[in-house]
């Protein structure tokens, strides 16, 4: 994290911005994690004043596919335009690098897009989840 300043300072780009939003977390049942990130998701998207509508990109940290036909269903985004570019299902499993990685692909996705909301998500520990919202502008 650093000044509005020194990011433009360091960018490659500095007309493009990038802001973290909000965040969310959640603990479900045991054993349900993959349920988890969608009360996440709703809380991040709650507290940043947004719908998922309002989300351009969505990536998760899934280290199974039914993470992703969970919140799929659950919050009605598109099946078909989650994880572009690869998940973690591709490229491993650990959830600090995964995560990590899935974030700086996702702002990648929304400066390719022109801009705009991105959520990224990921469970852990059998029954929690954390998302978080970035802006690309």
């Amino acid at each position: 994290m650093t000044t509005r300043e020194k990011a433009r300072e360091l960018s490659a780009d500095p007309k493009i911005e990038i802001q973290i939003v909000s965040y969310g977390f959640a603990r479900v049942k045991p054993m349900y994690m993959p349920a988890a990130t969608v009360p996440a998701s709703r809380m991040a998207l709650a507290n940043a004043g947004l719908t998922i509508a309002d989300i351009k990109a969505l990536k998760t940290h899934n280290p199974f596919a039914v993470n992703d036909l969970v919140i799929a269903r659950e919050t009605g985004f598109d099946l078909m335009k989650i994880n572009n570019y690869g998940s973690s299902l591709i490229y491993g499993h650990p959830q600090g690098p995964t995560a990590g990685r899935a974030i700086i692909e996702m702002i990648e996705e929304l400066v390719l897009a022109g801009g705009g909301y991105g959520l990224f998500t990921g469970c852990a520990a059998g029954d929690t989840a954390a998302s978080l919202i970035v802006k690309v502008g």
